[in-house]
C-alpha cells in the first residue's frame, strides 16, 4: 500500500533530489522552478512512499474541482526512479484515484513527459491511467525533434539561408544580455499576436541565476547590433527550444539559421535530441504549417505531447461492473 502525501515546502529538499535521480526528471520540475509562479496555481503536489520510501511525485495543481498536472508547466506527469514496475504503478493509480475522490477533486486532467525527456521506459503511468482511471487521450500537440545522432540533413532553403547570414559575418555567441533578447521578442510577439511571452524578463533572468547551467541564451549579432537570439532549456540527453525572435533585419540576413546551424552542428551534436517544441494550438487542433516547415527544414521530425483526461472514479465503477457482469 502506497502512503499518499500532499507536497509541502518542508519537503522540498527531498522532492528536488527525487527528481534528479528521476527517470524522467527534468529541471522544470524541481521546485525551485516550479514555483517561480506559485501565486499562480493552487499546487496540489503529491508525494507517494512505498514501504517508507520516496516512489514516485506527482507536480500537480487543482482549480475548482479538478486536478492538473500541470497548467503552469510544458508537461507534468508522475515521476518515477529506474525501480518502479508497472504493476505497482497501476496499484498506485488506483489509490490515487481513491485519495482524489476523498478530498472532492472529480477530474484530473494529465499531461505526461514525453519520451524524449526519459533516460530509461518510463511509461508505466501511461498504461495505469488508462488500465485503472480509463483515461481518454483529449489533445495531442506535435513538437518538431532532431535526433542528433542520426540527424537528416538541412534542406537546401536551409542551407541557403544560413550561407547567407554567414556571408555577412554574422557571430553566435553564449550571452547574459536577456533584457536585449526580450526587446526583440517583446515586440515580435506584440506585433504579431498582441500578446506577452510566458515569463517576462525578470522572470527568465531569476531562473537562469537559479539554474545556469540548464537554461541559456544565445544571440547572433552584427558587430554589437543583436539580430536574433534563442533561449534554450537542457536537460541531461536533449535540448528544447523556449523562445526563438529576430529583428526585422535579422530576419532578413538569415541570423535565426545561422544560431540553428551553429546549435545543432556544433554545440549540442553530442546530445540525443534538439526538440524545437510545438507548432500546435489548442490541443493540436491547429497546425502552424509555416513554423513547422521551417522546423522539418532542419531535420526534425514529429514527436507528440499528449494530454489525458479522466473521471474519478471511473475506474472503479467500471471494475465493479465487470465483476457483477462476471457474477451473473
Amino acid at each position: 500500500m502506497f502512503e499518499i502525501i500532499k507536497y509541502s515546502e518542508s519537503r522540498m529538499a527531498e522532492w528536488n533530489d527525487f527528481v534528479k535521480k528521476a527517470k524522467n526528471g527534468s529541471f522544470l520540475l524541481d521546485r525551485r522552478y516550479m514555483d517561480y509562479h506559485a501565486d499562480r496555481f493552487s499546487d496540489f503536489s503529491l508525494m507517494f512512499y512505498l514501504k517508507g520510501r520516496l516512489y514516485a511525485l506527482l507536480p500537480a495543481h487543482v482549480t475548482g474541482d479538478t486536478l492538473y498536472s500541470h497548467q503552469g508547466l510544458t508537461y507534468g506527469g508522475l515521476l518515477l526512479d529506474c525501480s518502479a514496475k508497472t504493476a505497482e504503478v497501476c496499484q498506485l493509480f488506483s489509490q490515487l484515484d481513491a485519495f482524489l475522490s476523498s478530498k472532492g477533486i472529480g477530474k484530473v486532467l494529465y499531461k505526461p513527459s514525453p519520451w524524449i525527456y526519459a533516460s530509461q521506459g518510463a511509461e508505466e503511468d501511461l498504461y495505469a491511467i488508462v488500465k485503472v482511471c480509463h483515461a481518454t487521450l483529449v489533445g495531442r500537440d506535435v513538437a518538431t525533434v532532431i535526433f542528433l545522432h542520426d540527424r537528416i540533413p538541412f534542406s537546401e532553403l536551409r542551407r541557403r539561408c544560413m550561407r547567407k547570414g554567414q556571408r555577412q559575418d554574422i557571430t553566435v555567441a553564449e550571452s547574459e544580455d536577456y533584457a536585449a533578447f526580450w526587446k526583440i521578442l517583446d515586440d515580435n510577439l506584440e506585433a504579431k499576436y498582441g500578446v506577452k511571452p510566458v515569463h517576462s524578463c525578470a522572470e527568465i533572468q531569476l531562473l537562469a541565476s537559479r539554474f545556469p547551467r540548464n537554461i541559456k541564451l544565445y544571440m547572433a549579432c552584427l558587430g554589437e547590433q543583436p539580430l536574433a537570439g534563442v533561449v534554450l532549456f537542457e536537460n541531461a540527453n536533449m535540448v528544447h527550444v523556449q523562445y526563438i525572435s529576430a529583428t526585422p533585419e535579422g530576419k532578413r540576413l538569415g541570423a535565426l539559421d545561422v544560431v540553428f546551424g551553429e546549435l545543432i552542428t556544433r554545440r549540442y551534436a553530442h546530445l540525443a535530441y534538439f526538440d524545437f517544441g510545438k507548432s500546435t494550438e489548442r490541443h493540436g487542433e491547429y497546425l502552424n504549417e509555416q513554423l513547422i516547415f521551417q522546423k522539418e527544414g532542419f531535420g526534425g521530425r514529429a514527436v507528440c505531447y499528449d494530454t489525458y483526461v479522466w473521471t474519478v472514479g471511473a475506474g472503479l465503477v467500471a471494475k465493479k461492473q465487470n465483476n457483477d457482469n462476471q457474477g451473473k
